[in-house]
């Protein structure tokens, strides 16, 4: 079964400490972790009654493992997960994209394409070739980035990098 320290290292080598990039959607992140995701969380890190770019600018590794855990890792059931090349694939997909890192990989497998990763989608997914696997949710996610600058060529500053870690993904 798949284990998230093995993801959580390759993730981070991935994810820079505290940005605040204008270009970013997700605003101040810290190793990945938006502000709204944080906000999640509901842990006021500096403790002055609110959660904002100061809290996120705190947030420690222990902190970001935590968040991959609950709002990623958990979601996919990853700890169910056979492969760790897929579980690693699958979770950092959600981990970039939200709901569409579970949706379109249902649509891969043909289950039902509602962005859990219920008993059905994960039996499935355990039944597939991995290789065979990868390289389809590979092109899927190849062309998602393409059409997320398609449709916002301001994000055409992220292709590189993200093209690259897709990459270190496969």
């Amino acid at each position: 079964m798949a284990r998230i320290e093995i993801l959580a290292e390759k993730l981070f080598r991935w994810e820079g400490r505290f940005v605040d990039n204008p270009a970013d959607k997700g605003g101040a992140t810290n190793r990945g972790v938006t502000i709204a995701t944080w906000q999640s969380m509901g842990f006021d890190k500096d403790g002055d009654g609110d959660i904002d770019r100061e809290d996120i600018r705190l947030l420690s590794q222990d902190d970001c493992l935590e968040v991959l855990r609950h709002f990623y890792w958990d979601r996919w059931r990853a700890d169910e997960i056979k492969n760790q090349a897929i579980a690693n694939m699958l979770v950092d997909w959600l981990w970039l994209s939200g709901m569409w890192g579970i949706i379109i990989p249902q649509r891969l497998l043909q289950v039902a394409d509602d962005g859990i990763a219920g008993p059905v989608t994960i039996t499935t997914l355990n039944r597939v070739n991995p290789g065979e696997f990868l390289i389809r949710v590979y092109k899927a996610r190849l062309a998602f980035i393409r059409n997320i600058i398609r449709n916002d060529p301001s994000q055409k500053v992220f292709e590189k990098g993200w093209i690259n870690r897709l990459n270190d993904f496969i």
